[in-house]
């Protein structure tokens, strides 16, 4: 994806009392997930050609989209909206199973590049469903993710949206209720609405693996991290990332004075800087890292020219791509068919 300039000198170096610097979180940006269903739409492009149709933002940001838009794919709410035969592309959230027959029905040549993470929570939907638990779903009503999720055993599925509403929710049998969640949760949220929730239903079993994703839960620890050495944190995300969203929360409940979410560097406002000393800067997990590299350029010229990156973890995580892009326009095995671009590959 092309680079997206920052407006050089548009932020200005005014004095503090201490060092100025940057903390840098580290992991930042593209998840395994989010890389897979980028280069699927880009590769779905390629062997199809213009237009590809996909079902809601393949991720959740705008600079992604706008620029596979430029490439020729159609984003569109519903299936109902693609021409018949046409090739359409699932988004990195996941789709409910009337969402893929009602495509099947349109004759549809449908692509799923849900996330794996997000395959392994409908899984075990579906299993707790059959053995008749009631799921109690943690997320955030109408996000893609729980949707598709609750799509897929509606007569089991209960949302839960936040801690608060734990007193108010019934189930037909508290010695058969199983939790699940969103993946792109707060960590921290998630385990009070747990505790709570057992505290109402003691039997309450566990899914068999954590389901909020590696990549949230990475990117919540390092901003701890930053957090607690910052004045003031700039999260690079759209409005519609959850995890994005969750990074600006965490932030500001683990030390950061202020914290503020940008799409784009040039949404910093000199107002947000004054008197800091320590900016820290991180990013969602649909974030191009070209995004953040903006961001950087145009603190610099804030005078925060020292950045010092925090790590907290290692990723490499890589998933292979939807079987029908593996191999390229010739047939031979595509050289991006398992791991894409790296987690942090230059935007």
């Amino acid at each position: 994806m092309p680079r997206i300039p920052s407006v050089r000198g548009r932020l200005k170096d005014i004095p503090v009392q201490g060092r100025k610097r940057v903390l840098l979180a580290a992991p930042r940006g593209y998840c395994a997930g989010v890389d897979r269903a980028v280069i699927a739409v880009e590769k779905a492009l390629e062997h199809y050609g213009a237009p590809v149709y996909v079902r809601k933002q393949i991720v959740h940001n705008i600079h992604v989209v706008t620029e596979l838009e430029k490439q020729g794919a159609i984003f569109v709410e519903e299936v109902d909206e693609v021409p018949e035969g046409a090739h359409v592309v699932f988004s990195a959230h996941g789709v409910s199973p009337a969402v893929v027959n009602s495509a099947a029905e349109r004759g549809l040549h449908a692509i799923d590049a849900t996330c794996p993470l997000v395959t392994k929570v409908h899984r075990e939907a579906v299993r707790f469903a059959r053995d008749d638990f009631e799921i109690l779903l943690i997320g955030h009503e109408g996000h893609e993710e729980v949707e598709g999720t609750a799509g897929e055993a509606p007569d089991h599925v209960t949302l839960v949206n936040s801690p608060d509403d734990v007193p108010n929710i019934d189930v037909r049998d508290p010695d058969k209720v199983v939790w699940l969640s969103q993946t792109t949760l707060s960590v921290d949220e998630t385990m009070e609405t747990v505790r709570r929730l057992r505290e109402r239903f003691p039997n309450l079993q566990d899914p068999p693996s954590d389901d909020i994703c590696y990549a949230t839960q990475n990117r919540q620890v390092a901003i701890k991290k930053v957090a607690r050495g910052s004045d003031v944190v700039i999260v690079v995300g759209s409005a519609n990332s959850s995890n994005s969203v969750r990074l600006v929360e965490v932030a500001l409940e683990y030390g950061a004075k202020r914290a503020y979410r940008v799409d784009y560097s040039t949404e910093i406002r000199q107002e947000w800087l004054e008197g800091a000393e320590t900016v820290g800067v991180t990013s969602g997990a649909s974030v191009p890292e070209g995004l953040v590299k903006e961001v950087l350029l145009e603190l610099e010229d804030a005078g925060y020219g020292e950045v010092q990156e925090v790590k907290t973890a290692e990723e490499d995580l890589m998933f292979s791509l939807p079987k029908e892009l593996r191999k390229d326009l010739q047939g031979n095995r595509d050289a991006r068919a398992i791991g894409g671009r790296g987690r942090q590959a230059s935007a």
